[in-house]
């Protein structure tokens, strides 16, 4: 189930998240370089530090920019909250930080980004992390990996990058809920113009806002997006969203927050002792690129699907890797997920 708008996806990709400034009436978000906020009065900064009422404390932790970016991706992706980072391996590992403990474990597909391979099984191993990496395509094989009693998610991607591979969302996110844990998606490759991996059961959705989303190569950036849809009180996995938060004298995020648990700590916590905080300025070139996202898309997966034929019955190319491409184990993935298109890549 994903989050309902009134609004097409081409009318978020421009607006959403995004009203005229306040205090100025300007159109365009503006850019707030700032890194400390001004508060009313003693009772009123209590009251924020406390996460009793909603505002800016410090912009490791929140500014308005990038708040603008993170309503904008959570409404394009049907989410109910998101949590802005300075890069896709930072929305990882903020992602991870707030579900694993040492000694935890998840499952990961075998096919993914080579950065994200090295994050996962090197190191996390630092964090007392361990990462199995099976064949999703295999659900045999991931229902035994997901038996274990030290699992705390499965990890997949959408569009795998660089081989084309196509996840099978809808069966992954069976297993996952039959083991009381959520299926995580980097939705980077496809973005949401192409998959909504909340429509198809996932619960935690990955961006590297770098590449799609921004689409200019010039600004670094990540984003986790929840869904609002996973029930973190179903087990014990799961304590830092349901065990007594020290630092904020005992509150519960899950008892206090319901469906916007993770997003609050991954902000209220996670960027708050890690800091892999998103800049304003990369927020407003991303917002800026977020509004180009559908037609952008398109001509992306037009091209590629062009060079793909091209390169298939090219008489010195012994394969191509595109799921486009009919008679590619993945093309009925790629109908069922992706709208008929593969990507770019």
């Amino acid at each position: 189930m994903t989050q309902e708008s009134p609004y097409g996806f081409e009318t978020l990709a421009i607006h959403a998240g995004a009203a005229p400034d306040p205090a100025t009436g300007a159109r365009a978000t503006p850019i707030y370089q700032t890194t400390a906020y001004v508060f009313d009065d003693a009772d009123h900064a209590a009251s924020l530090f406390n996460l009793q009422d909603y505002g800016y404390i410090y912009s490791r932790l929140g500014n308005p920019t990038v708040s603008v970016l993170e309503e904008r991706v959570a409404a394009l992706e049907g989410g109910r909250g998101a949590t802005a980072t300075a890069s896709g391996h930072a929305a990882q590992m903020l992602a991870m930080f707030t579900l694993m403990e040492p000694g935890a474990s998840f499952v990961a597909a075998n096919k993914l980004y080579g950065g994200s391979v090295t994050q996962f099984m090197r190191t996390f191993q630092k964090f007392g992390w361990d990462c199995e990496m099976v064949d999703v395509d295999d659900f045999a094989a991931v229902e035994e990996a997901l038996k274990k009693s030290t699992v705390k998610a499965l990890f997949c991607e959408s569009l795998a990058n660089p081989g084309g591979v196509i996840s099978d969302l809808e069966p992954l996110a069976e297993l996952a809920h039959a083991a009381g844990v959520p299926l995580i998606v980097d939705n980077t490759m496809a973005s949401p113009a192409l998959c909504r991996p909340f429509e198809w059961g996932a619960d935690i959705v990955i961006h590297s806002t770098t590449k799609f989303i921004s689409g200019h190569g010039n600004a670094m950036g990540g984003m986790v997006v929840d869904s609002g849809n996973f029930n973190w009180a179903q087990n014990d996995k799961f304590p830092s969203l349901t065990q007594p938060e020290p630092a904020y004298h005992g509150l519960n995020f899950f008892e206090t927050f319901g469906d916007l648990a993770m997003t609050v700590h991954g902000h209220a916590v996670g960027l708050r002792d890690l800091g892999p905080t998103m800049a304003p300025m990369n927020a407003f070139l991303a917002i800026t690129g977020s509004e180009t996202l559908p037609l952008r898309m398109e001509r992306h997966c037009q091209n590629a699907a062009e060079i793909a034929h091209f390169l298939n019955t090219h008489p010195k190319v012994a394969w191509v890797s595109y799921a486009g491409l009919e008679g590619n184990k993945y093309k009925p993935l790629a109908d069922k997920y992706l709208g008929g298109k593969a990507g770019s890549v």
